[in-house]
């Protein structure tokens, strides 16, 4: 019994010491060695595939007189292939300078390769060719079939609009606004009476005509109105005060005894007194041609009490009788104010003015007619209609993001030529076209430049830097930029950074093909296949992702 387990003992060693006595069985033997990849499913980064291959071998393996090529191939859409750096490795009893592999003991190592990504890499297979040479070099062994060690490459962050979203300056159309229009009687110095020959003055008769003719206009309608009474800031501040209640009582009786009459309307009107007109005298100086008026307006911000700001302005004696003849008589007054709710042109009536007759329309009724149209031919003609009528920024700008749209840079950068005004809009615009022409450096300086009045960059320069540096794999520098945005980009870096639940928040519209598609590959890493091909049928509707769907990595364990 002794006899026959020492024999048995003796042929195992045998073969343990034998079955890799020369190269070509460590070839035959290759099922020995084991292979794993980091990441498995392989993932594009700024323009790179790159993964960290590990071979481990077992002890008794590699001969101390043998070397090993192990190249890295990708192979992708219809064969084609990339070749990886070759790692080598040698036995202990070669002298040469690659990595050394023991031949008792087992030993691991481990190789990063980075291959350029290409179009159709989407469902590479990434393989290991291993060859065996013997001490010399002069014979050579390949695995039987090559290690294939990861499937499948995941090109989410390609996501990113690395096309630029162009700023798009807004309108300030009103369907309903409310105007105020006014006209004044005037008093003598002193007085509060008001006289016959101001109540016929062309500006009093024009007030009334208004008034008449906002009764017949179906957009407009007259809904009150107010009297004001003042005083000249000359003189006694007490008896000033008392001289603007009279003056509004008084504009109050001549409103319902002639102008609401003539008017034929009875408006309801408040009255109020607001004592002497320093905010009206401040306002006449200022448009004056007086010499000293810049002295004039220091005085009134050095003093706030009325009787030295007085005693100051008298002091100038020259002055004061320019003020005297040309200004404090125009403060001796009441304004009699009238409130007229107007409606503005409804849309349809907007679109048949730009295409019949547009002479009507303001800069900001131009700028909102070329939003109610989807032809993009028809955007461009409105705006430009306002660019030549008004030399509207806002209406270059436009045109310029309607030609950024169509990736035209040159012809968007010629339009913003016409901007004078360096608005944060304008350098985003710019940096888009830069981004356009392939100058990703040049835009980023734009896009930094981008600031609104509070100094913080705007949302599309933001979302644009944040595109940037998803595409150059900064992720987490990306997320910073951010913050705040919300909408597509904000949500693809937390997803990148594994901050799938708050990027799903952030995705709020229902009926937009790219938020679609980023909610179909959350709902896919959570194994949620309803949601995923709703969300899918809602993104086929955009070009590129019906071209994607197919061979995006994200929807493989759906299938």
């Amino acid at each position: 019994m002794n006899r026959l387990f020492k024999y048995l003992l003796f042929v195992a060693v045998a073969v343990t010491t034998t079955f890799c006595a020369n190269p070509q069985q460590m070839a035959k033997l290759a099922s020995m060695t084991k292979t794993s990849c980091n990441p498995q499913i392989l993932e594009a980064t700024a323009g790179q595939i790159k993964a960290s291959y590990t071979i481990d071998f077992p002890a008794n393996y590699f001969i101390p007189k043998a070397y090993m090529k192990v190249t890295p191939e990708l192979i992708y859409a219809n064969n084609q292939k990339e070749v990886g750096e070759d790692f080598w490795l040698q036995g202990e009893k070669i002298r040469d300078n690659y990595a050394v592999v023991p031949y008792k003991t087992s030993k691991s190592h481990t190789r990063t390769v980075v291959f350029p990504y290409k179009p159709g890499m989407e469902k590479a297979t990434l393989q290991l060719r291993v060859t065996i040479y013997n001490a010399n070099k002069s014979k050579n062994w390949e695995y039987p079939l090559p290690f294939k060690i990861a499937e499948g490459t995941n090109t989410t962050y390609m996501l990113a609009k690395n096309n630029g979203i162009a700023f798009v300056a807004q309108d300030n159309y009103q369907k309903e606004f409310t105007e105020q229009i006014e006209t004044q009687i005037l008093y003598d110095v002193n007085k509060a009476d008001v006289k016959t020959s101001r109540l016929n003055s062309a500006e009093i008769k024009a007030f009334e005509q208004f008034l008449k003719e906002a009764q017949t206009d179906q957009k407009a309608k007259v809904e009150g109105g107010k009297i004001i009474g003042y005083a000249s800031p000359e003189g006694p501040e007490d008896k000033n005060n008392k001289l603007s209640i009279q003056r509004a009582k008084s504009a109050k009786e001549a409103y319902d005894k002639t102008i609401s009459k003539r008017a034929n309307l009875n408006l309801d009107v408040s009255v109020e007194e607001k004592g002497e007109d320093w905010e009206g005298f401040k306002k006449l100086v200022e448009q004056s041609n007086i010499e000293d008026k810049d002295l004039i307006i220091r005085v009134l911000s050095m003093y706030s009490d009325p009787a030295v700001r007085e005693r100051e302005i008298r002091n100038m004696s020259q002055v004061f009788q320019t003020l005297s003849s040309k200004v404090l008589p125009q403060l001796r007054r009441s304004r009699i104010v009238a409130d007229v709710k107007r409606t503005n042109f409804s849309d349809q009536e907007l679109m048949q003015m730009v295409q019949k007759d547009d002479s009507r329309l303001t800069e900001e009724g131009l700028l909102y007619a070329a939003t109610l149209f989807d032809n993009a031919d028809t955007k461009v003609s409105i705006y430009k209609k306002a660019a030549q009528k008004f030399n509207s920024w806002r209406a270059y700008n436009n045109l310029a993001a309607l030609a950024l749209a169509n990736n035209q840079p040159d012809a968007a950068a010629g339009y913003l030529k016409n901007i004078g005004n360096k608005t944060a809009g304008l350098y985003n615009n710019l940096g888009v076209c830069e981004l356009q022409k392939g100058n990703a450096d040049k835009a980023a300086e734009y896009f930094y430049m981008a600031k609104g009045e509070n100094g913080e960059i705007i949302n599309e320069a933001k979302q644009n830097l944040g595109s940037l540096l998803i595409m150059d794999g900064d992720y987490n520098g990306a997320l910073e930029v951010l913050e705040g945005t919300k909408g597509f980009t904000h949500a693809l870096a937390l997803l990148l950074t594994g901050k799938t639940d708050q990027a799903v928040r952030l995705l709020t519209k229902e009926n937009d093909p790219d938020e679609s598609y980023l909610r179909a590959i959350i709902a896919a890493r959570k194994g949620d296949v309803t949601t995923c091909e709703n969300e899918l049928v809602k993104a086929f509707d955009k070009k590129i992702y019906e071209d994607r769907i197919e061979n995006d990595i994200e929807f493989a364990p759906l299938q």
